[in-house]
């Protein structure tokens, strides 16, 4: 449903912004709890502004799965952050789209008069994401703490087989739609077969996207980037996931995870699994004024689609359609794009879909296609599958970087946009200021 655009209401800018590099898993928990990703990054970007964290109207942070120590973990970053116990702080929850929801959300509130200043953001610490017991096993521990006995005790410890120690893994289950019953991974296989996406083709965007990000990490483009230092102090100062010498040939003898038979989506052109925290800082005018703050841009709309779980991956294509449609612009409107990278087939799919005429008539509503997005424009430092996914942060990342695009290329506008799990999909739209 579209929401229509917020011209009548007050400007929102994005003064700054901030993110830990990201950090790539590594077969077991990383060195930083999501909390501390959170905490370190957003520590620079308040130190340096004109203004005290206690001037905040509110803390926005999306997470999908914080630790159980953690719980409202907006809060518990807002107050080791400094803002005090007077500045609400809450966490929200939409899947791949949730550090755009803290973003939307905060733009929402102070375009309407209700804030003057937010800190808005998303983290994720996927690396830390819990083993957990199998439902006999917690049975039978319900059932021996429930034992009143020592002989009942050592009744139940009995029963115990091999089968009791099978450990579930939570990432999987979370990243498997529970309606549909299908992986984020198969999902992205169905939109190949529709879209006619080889092998090749997505091997071939993912060496693309490594290549830009070693590029972008060469020339100092990643300035959004903030050292993290863990509890030994080793410090943590680019994305590492990165493979500059990725290519074509030896992402070709990975096989494929998905769909072992005949899929074509491997883990070299999918995104990886990874740690890290981006913020961005919202300010009304006023608050600009009164603060003398320096805007990175502003936020113009932002748009939320919902479509079949099973096609997830198009929602980018959904999302952006209405937020052209409500804000009267076309393609040619919109100088840079960026689609979160969740698999090499999915933005390919986004792309194909928006330039195919009987999709958008069919699926969008429309008399005739979106385009083709030029992709020397989209995506233009890499992605998911070479910075990774943290799913929490990744929709404040990509609208942060989208605004520092837009400044060092002395462009106008840009959309940043993500598929989400469930099957949704959102999309924001950005403007230089600065032009």
């Amino acid at each position: 449903m579209a929401k229509g655009n917020t011209d009548n209401k007050r400007i929102v800018y994005v003064v700054d912004g901030a993110r830990t590099p990201f950090l790539r898993a590594r077969g077991r928990p990383g060195q930083f709890a999501a909390a501390e990703l959170a905490l370190q990054s957003a520590q620079p970007l308040m130190l340096r502004q004109s203004f005290e964290s206690e001037e905040l109207d509110e803390v926005i942070l999306g997470c999908v799965a914080s630790a159980a120590n953690e719980a409202n973990i907006a809060r518990v970053v807002s107050l080791r952050l400094g803002c005090g116990d007077r500045v609400p702080a809450w966490t929200v929850q939409r899947n791949c789209g949730s550090g755009l929801q803290a973003v939307d959300t905060a733009f929402r509130y102070i375009a309407s008069g209700y804030s003057e200043m937010i800190l808005a953001g998303g983290v994720e610490a996927m690396s830390q994401a819990p083993l957990m017991f199998n439902r006999p096993m917690v049975d039978l521990i319900s059932d021996l703490y429930q034992a009143k006995s020592v002989a009942k005790k050592i009744s139940a410890l009995a029963r115990i087989r091999p089968g009791h120690l099978k450990p579930v893994i939570s990432l999987l289950i979370g990243l498997t739609d529970p309606v549909v019953g299908l992986s984020m991974g198969k999902t992205a296989e169905i939109l190949a077969s529709r879209f006619g996406i080889s092998r090749y083709e997505m091997d071939a965007f993912a060496v693309r996207s490594h290549q830009r990000l070693a590029a972008a990490q060469a020339e100092g483009r990643l300035d959004e980037v903030e050292v993290v230092y863990d509890q030994n102090s080793k410090s943590y100062s680019a994305d590492d996931g990165v493979r500059p010498d990725s290519h074509v040939d030896a992402l070709a003898r990975l096989k494929p995870v998905f769909d072992r038979t005949h899929g074509l989506v491997t883990a070299g052109n999918s995104a990886q699994v990874t740690d890290g925290a981006a913020w961005v800082l919202l300010a009304s005018e006023e608050a600009v004024k009164q603060h003398q703050l320096i805007p990175l841009g502003r936020i113009v709309d932002c748009d939320w689609a919902g479509l079949p779980p099973a096609q997830m991956g198009l929602g980018p294509v959904y999302a952006a359609s209405t937020l052209l449609n409500n804000n009267k612009l076309g393609l040619a409107d919109i100088n840079y794009w960026e689609i979160n990278e969740a698999f090499a087939a999915q933005v390919l799919a986004c792309v194909r879909a928006m330039a195919d005429k009987e999709f958008c008539k069919s699926e969008l509503n429309r008399s005739s296609a979106i385009g083709e997005i030029d992709q020397d424009y989209l995506n233009v430092d890499g992605g998911g599958i070479s910075l990774g996914h943290p799913v929490g942060a990744s929709g404040a990342r990509i609208v942060l970087h989208m605004l520092k695009t837009l400044q060092r290329t002395n462009s106008h506008r840009g959309i940043a946009s993500l598929c989400i799990g469930g099957g949704q999909g959102g999309a924001m739209l950005l403007e230089n200021t600065n032009v």
